[in-house]
């Protein structure tokens, strides 16, 4: 019986220190996009908006764009970096697109009135799809052209997307860390898969 008492007395302990845990990440969280938001330049609003805005035609472009070079190039390494940028957007969309059906959180200005959403936003809040596709974007072309003239603008643009959709009022910190590590973490798995996948070939065809 004493077993089954200090049993559930750890257990409530566990489950307690969990939702404080989560109360004071949360209010972290409110906090941080409070101080980006409340207190922002309206005047940044319309470069942040073209920043923000920028995230998916620039992703879906850049695939595009590579693969056309390597049509009039006919040069196939080019051909197959543009096959894998692409592979990542497609990876990254599905993951992303998954989390936010299933996780469903609201977005900031839905809760907190306070909030100023200033620009357009659909669906659910986690994790931000225009971070985790701008950093898949960023990281895949590190990954396909590690130079750093290509390295460097690439993140600097992925994490000004990022900022701009806390600045905008339309994600929490948490989902723009998360969408960062999601996209990021689609365009290095992806690029370990295809390195896989080329060396089983290259064996087969020895």
């Amino acid at each position: 019986m004493r077993n089954r008492s200090t049993v559930f007395t750890r257990v409530n302990l566990i489950v307690l220190l969990f939702c404080m845990t989560f109360v004071n990440a949360q209010n972290s969280d409110i906090n941080i996009l409070r101080d980006i938001n409340v207190h922002r330049n309206k005047n940044l609003d319309p470069t942040f908006k073209l920043v923000t805005n920028s995230a998916v035609p620039i992703s879906v472009a850049t695939p595009i764009i590579l693969y056309s070079v390597a049509l009039i190039k006919k040069d196939s390494t080019i051909k197959k970096q543009a096959i894998f940028i692409g592979e990542v957007f497609l990876v990254n969309a599905f993951i992303t697109t998954a989390l936010k059906h299933t996780i469903k959180r609201d977005r900031p200005f839905e809760t907190y009135p306070d909030i100023d959403q200033a620009t357009s936003s659909v669906g659910n809040s986690f994790p931000s799809g225009h971070t985790s596709l701008a950093f898949a974007t960023a990281t895949s072309l590190s990954l396909a052209y590690p130079k750093w003239y290509i390295i460097a603008p690439s993140f600097v643009w992925a994490g000004a997307v990022g900022y701009s959709r806390m600045h905008l009022g339309v994600h929490y910190p948490s989902d723009v860390f998360a969408g960062a590590i999601i996209g990021s973490g689609s365009a290095y798995l992806s690029y370990k898969m295809n390195k896989w996948i080329n060396k089983k070939r290259s064996k087969k065809d020895k």
